[in-house]
């Protein structure tokens, strides 16, 4: 049971949840581009880093749409973004199915239309949940990107046979349809919780503790401290290293282990398992041992997994344990950051200030699947790539020893 206001009905907020899984699952499609990048590739007759940029373009630009979709809720509320959400990512996957003439328009549908889309849909989720579950807020938070982490375990597979069926453009075409009705059918289900509620028996007073600020800051407020540009950073550099694996994980298992284009496509469905239960899991263990500590633990775990990768030789199965739990840490970023920012700035005003905050996303979309593209076309190969990522991961590990709450002074 929850309290309510006196004559009010307030729907099931594990309904809510459940839709919001559902939008985030077909939003978390476009983790699945590395079944895409070889046929485009030899359609095109383009270079990888070419191909990889509009895979690159659409997370930058959902990075930047999130934000805006956070502004757009206060004025407007859940359902009409993401309503918006759904019709512009379905029209542009619909779209790329067009682009069989220029890898411009690709980049322009898939990357820009697309993007503006997922970005949109994104942060409704996570921004309407937080105030339903003010009492599990990391559980609920890793809850709301499960299923985008998820998304390619069930579109991979369907993507790649639908490419070697009807071809890649088509497959474009038949999946768009497939995700505006789900994102579109999902947002029906999204709106804000009444004026003043709680869970039954919970009281903000007895919930805060030394790792929150205890107080709403407004998005100006947020910026002007400090700790916001450092879970900017903990956020893009985690998304870094992360999304080098997702955006080449099918050529990376047919170039390290030598496997079949169809058991190479079987590693995109294992890290998708592992995006979506390491954003869970994850931020689930934030509840207990804290947010920062979290990171701590991913940015050492990574630079260490990272390291060991060149040297699997042709054992897909180590390549695949090893790629999952790095894909885990990606995801356990995603599910405990918006809890973060929910301890330290308060649940209020959650929707602009990490919407903006997933610009961080945008930024390591881009220079992730950037770095490594780079390297495998100068030197052939992806040793080098991942050493610089572990090295990464190595340094980033100081900051969550420096970052704490902000002041509890009202903004």
């Amino acid at each position: 049971m929850e309290s309510r206001p006196s004559g009010s009905r307030v729907p099931n907020r594990w309904a809510i949840a459940a839709a919001g899984v559902v939008m985030q699952v077909a939003l978390g499609a476009v983790y699945a581009w590395s079944v895409y990048r070889i046929p485009l590739a030899e359609w095109y007759g383009a270079s990888v880093s070419a191909v990889n940029t509009t895979f690159s373009i659409s997370i930058l630009t959902l990075g930047f749409a999130a934000f805006f979709g956070g502004l757009w809720m206060n004025r407007s509320g859940p359902r009409v973004v993401a309503l918006a959400a759904g019709l512009l990512y379905g029209l542009g996957i619909i779209g790329a199915g067009l682009s069989s003439g220029s890898l411009a328009l690709l980049y322009l549908t898939y990357g820009v239309v697309a993007g503006v889309g997922i970005g949109l849909g994104y942060i409704v989720p996570i921004a309407t949940l937080v105030k339903w579950f003010p009492d599990r807020r990391g559980f609920i938070t890793g809850i709301a990107v499960a299923g985008f982490g998820a998304g390619a375990l069930l579109t991979a597979p369907i993507a790649k046979a639908l490419v070697q069926g009807v071809g890649v453009f088509s497959t474009f075409a038949i999946m768009g349809v497939l995700y505006l009705v789900m994102v579109g059918g999902a947002a029906l289900f999204m709106q804000n919780p009444p004026e003043g509620w709680r869970p039954a028996g919970w009281q903000p007073e007895t919930a805060q503790h030394g790792d929150r600020s205890g107080v709403d800051y407004t998005l100006g407020g947020a910026l002007r401290t400090w700790q916001w540009y450092a879970l900017w950073a903990m956020l893009c550099l985690n998304v870094t290293a992360g999304i080098a694996i997702i955006a080449e994980a099918d050529p990376i298992a047919q170039s390290l282990t030598g496997v079949a284009p169809e058991t190479a496509a079987l590693l995109v469905s294992i890290i998708s398992i592992a995006n979506g239960a390491g954003r869970f899991l994850w931020a689930w263990l934030s509840d207990f041992i804290g947010r920062k500590w979290v990171f701590l633990v991913m940015y050492l775990l990574q630079a260490v997994l990272f390291f060991l990768i060149p040297t699997v030789g042709s054992t897909f199965l180590v390549l695949a344990a090893l790629a999952s739990i790095i894909v885990s840490c990606y995801g356990g970023g995603f599910g405990t950051m918006p809890a973060f920012n929910a301890d330290y700035f308060g649940a209020k005003n959650v929707g602009t200030i990490y919407g903006l905050m997933i610009t961080a996303w945008g930024v390591g979309g881009v220079f992730g699947p950037l770095l490594i593209s780079y390297i495998i076309d100068t030197t052939g190969g992806y040793a080098n790539a991942f050493y610089i990522i572990a090295a990464v991961m190595l340094v980033s590990s100081v900051l969550p020893f420096v970052v704490r709450p902000p002041g509890k002074v009202r903004t």
